[in-house]
């Protein structure tokens, strides 16, 4: 069964917002007209606890009020129009806070669209690298390049090894900036103890792999 998406932080609260300020229009209007309460009281003239039983001792009144805003008709209104032009402001606000949202989906889609090109693109240089660097190690081996030539090669692979380890951090981070753009957040803590992936093809190398020396 599928789930709905979180709704953004930022756009519930706008929303929550004008929601109270279109509900303070409906008690500007109330207060315009005419309000019936129903009021009472009671009272007693015993002295003593046990006096509270006879009926002489104990009375009560009861009755409606009324009351009617007739000489500040024109503060209650104009009460009215400043709760409307609150809703206005805060439905304005609620506005630009889903566009504000929906840029910035649509702009970290394109940033997750463009890592995911750069990735692809830095992982085939990293294989041409390797086999760049391959070859180099072979052709000493057979004496028709020098030991220099071998040295730019593996430098070259390192190099791109290193971008294409920066490239996978950079679409990771593009993929988390996408899910906060679109509310939603993580389901359970995350253990950080330990990678989650031990990658032993990449990363730098203390030193280079021996090499043997070419036959005379």
């Amino acid at each position: 069964m599928a789930s709905a998406w979180p709704i953004r932080p930022d756009v519930r609260s706008a929303e929550r917002v004008l929601a109270q300020a279109t509900a303070q229009i409906g008690q500007a209007e109330a207060n315009r007209y005419p309000s019936v309460s129903l009021t009472g009281s009671i009272s007693t003239s015993a002295l003593k606890l046990g006096d509270l039983a006879k009926n002489s001792a104990i009375g009560w009144s009861i009755g409606p009020s009324l009351s009617v805003p007739i000489f500040n008709g024109g503060e209650l209104a104009a009460a009215v129009d400043a709760a409307r032009a609150r809703r206005d402001q805060q439905d304005a606000a609620l506005r630009l806070a889903v566009l504000t949202a929906l840029q910035d989906v649509e702009d970290n889609l394109v940033g997750l669209r463009q890592q995911r090109l750069r990735l692809g693109s830095l992982t085939e240089a990293a294989r041409a690298s390797g086999e760049a660097a391959r070859l180099s190690r072979a052709l000493y081996t057979a004496g028709t390049a020098s030991f220099l030539d071998v040295l730019e090669a593996q430098r070259t692979l390192y190099s791109s090894e290193e971008s294409l380890i920066q490239s996978r951090v950079a679409l990771a981070t593009s993929f988390i900036a996408l899910n906060k753009a679109l509310g939603g957040g993580w389901l359970r803590p995350v253990d950080v103890s330990a990678p989650a992936v031990i990658d032993g093809e990449t990363g730098p190398r203390p030193r280079l792999i021996p090499i043997e020396e070419p036959q005379p």
